[in-house]
């Protein structure tokens, strides 16, 4: 794919390709880890074509793996080389992101982001930097990157937590729905009962309704 990204994609189930889902892996992960929520989201979204890029650069204590910026208090970095790197990579998938929309032929009001860990921080930093309002941003298991981004424009976010996350707490939903509304964002949130850091069946089908409900698919999402 262009800008340096790469990663796999599944056609829209129905053959006709009217929206985009983007899923973003969390640290240490590839797409391959996300591409088969591609699989359990067709049913509610047959006209949607998924694609999860590999984040940009190895990851630095899992060489199998992919980082969309290395992070301070794991692998050691520096503050300075974290946020420079969280930088880059936000550039990195903005521009990547405006050229799989217009590759596909759909526009940001038929595109939808999903994230994990920081494939979450990724998809809330990124959205909002858009002119055009996505359809909707759902993030797992994550945190705001930047609470102090002044956004460009404010699609409706979706945020799913699992009280035992053993990695990012469960209180960074509340400080990020907080943060998100404090920019006049709308904000749905749950937290997933004895999870810990990771997407369970029911944040799952929280996820397949809203992204249904913002994409139109017409096709009902499992109760």
């Amino acid at each position: 794919m262009a800008n340096g990204l790469n990663g796999p994609r599944r056609a829209a189930a129905s053959g006709a390709a009217r929206s985009l889902v983007v899923l973003l892996h969390g640290y240490g992960a590839d797409g391959e880890d996300l591409i088969g929520l591609g699989d359990a989201l067709a049913g509610v979204l047959p006209d949607a074509v998924f694609i999860a890029p590999n984040a940009p650069e190895p990851c630095r204590v899992n060489p199998m793996g992919r980082q969309w910026f290395p992070i301070s208090w794991i692998d050691g970095c520096s503050e300075a080389e974290m946020n420079a790197g969280f930088a880059a990579a936000a550039d990195l998938l903005q521009a990547w992101l405006v050229g799989a929309m217009a590759a596909e032929g759909v526009a940001p009001a038929a595109t939808a982001l999903v994230g994990f860990s920081q494939g979450t921080m990724m998809s809330l930093h990124v959205g909002p930097r858009l002119s055009e309002p996505l359809a909707g941003v759902v993030g797992f298991s994550g945190r705001l990157a930047d609470p102090a981004q002044r956004p460009v424009s404010r699609p409706p976010v979706l945020l799913i937590h699992g009280d035992r996350d053993e990695v990012i707490p469960v209180a960074a939903l509340d400080e990020t729905r907080a943060g998100l509304a404090a920019h006049g964002f709308a904000v749905r949130w749950h937290v997933s009962r004895g999870v810990g850091h990771g997407i369970a069946p029911d944040g799952l089908q929280l996820a397949a309704r809203f992204l249904a409900e913002r994409l139109g698919s017409g096709v009902a999402a499992p109760a």
